[in-house]
């Protein structure tokens, strides 16, 4: 028992820096490309907020993708959700506790509040629990109360390993290519039924579904050199990074 106690505290205070460093190792040993990123980027020009949605499992390299001003993330209130926040706060991000399955979930007027004060909000709709690839109607109660609309993302790697774990956690290896794919926004109407947040939640779900699948199999066949409209490449050390 005391064993298990000194286990969590030691991933309490050694978990957050770990996960720090370990984010920013593989963020100057892979080379990513980074497809739409004129979609996020015209709203960061225009000084407007809106919420970015990504499964749990592609959580890790999220950080490396965000080149606006201010970002709130939503993560578990639990001690790995914790854990998260406080490397998430290494970044400069702000971290709310709570959960995407109801609209009364602890950390929800937080994150009306963070949205508020102009910040965008990174939220994973199928944690902290699961089910996987399975959009809780959190975000789209969200979306509905702000007016502002979700952005889809996904992540995928040339080579990395998929633990076993609820959310097929992915680990890029290090040396690798990366690749970050934005979709279309998604807004919900503010007066919009309970059948309208279905058919959104429905529709984020389709399309988080569809970018995953194709970042995941984005490096299975070889790309032409250089990059065209909608598509970029940048490294942790390029400033725009982070």
């Amino acid at each position: 028992m005391a064993l298990k106690k000194v286990k969590k505290k030691l991933v309490s205070w050694l978990g957050p820096a770990l996960a720090y460093w370990a984010i920013k190792f593989l963020g100057r040993t892979i080379r990513f490309e980074e497809i739409n990123p004129e979609i996020p980027r015209a709203f960061w020009e225009k000084g407007l907020s809106f919420i970015g949605a990504f499964w749990h499992g592609r959580l890790l390299m999220m950080p490396l993708v965000y080149r606006g001003k201010r970002l709130s993330f939503l993560v578990s209130p639990h001690r790995d959700g914790q854990v998260v926040g406080k490397s998430l706060a290494r970044f400069g991000f702000h971290a709310i506790l709570g959960s995407t399955y109801r609209r009364g979930f602890s950390g929800f007027k937080e994150m009306v509040k963070a949205h508020q004060n102009g910040s965008d909000i990174g939220i994973a709709p199928d944690g902290p629990r699961g089910p996987r690839y399975r959009v809780q109607a959190g975000v789209i109660e969200l979306a509905k109360l702000t007016g502002r609309p979700i952005i889809p993302v996904s992540f995928g790697a040339s080579r990395k390993k998929t633990f076993k774990t609820w959310d097929h956690f992915l680990l890029p290896y290090p040396f690798s290519k990366g690749v970050f794919i934005w979709g279309e926004p998604i807004a919900v109407d503010r007066n919009g039924d309970r059948a309208h947040l279905e058919e959104r939640r429905i529709l984020l779900e389709k399309r988080l579904n569809e970018l995953t699948e194709r970042a995941d199999h984005y490096f299975d066949s070889p790309h032409p050199k250089g990059r065209g409209e909608g598509e970029g490449t940048f490294g942790f050390d390029d400033p725009s990074a982070l």
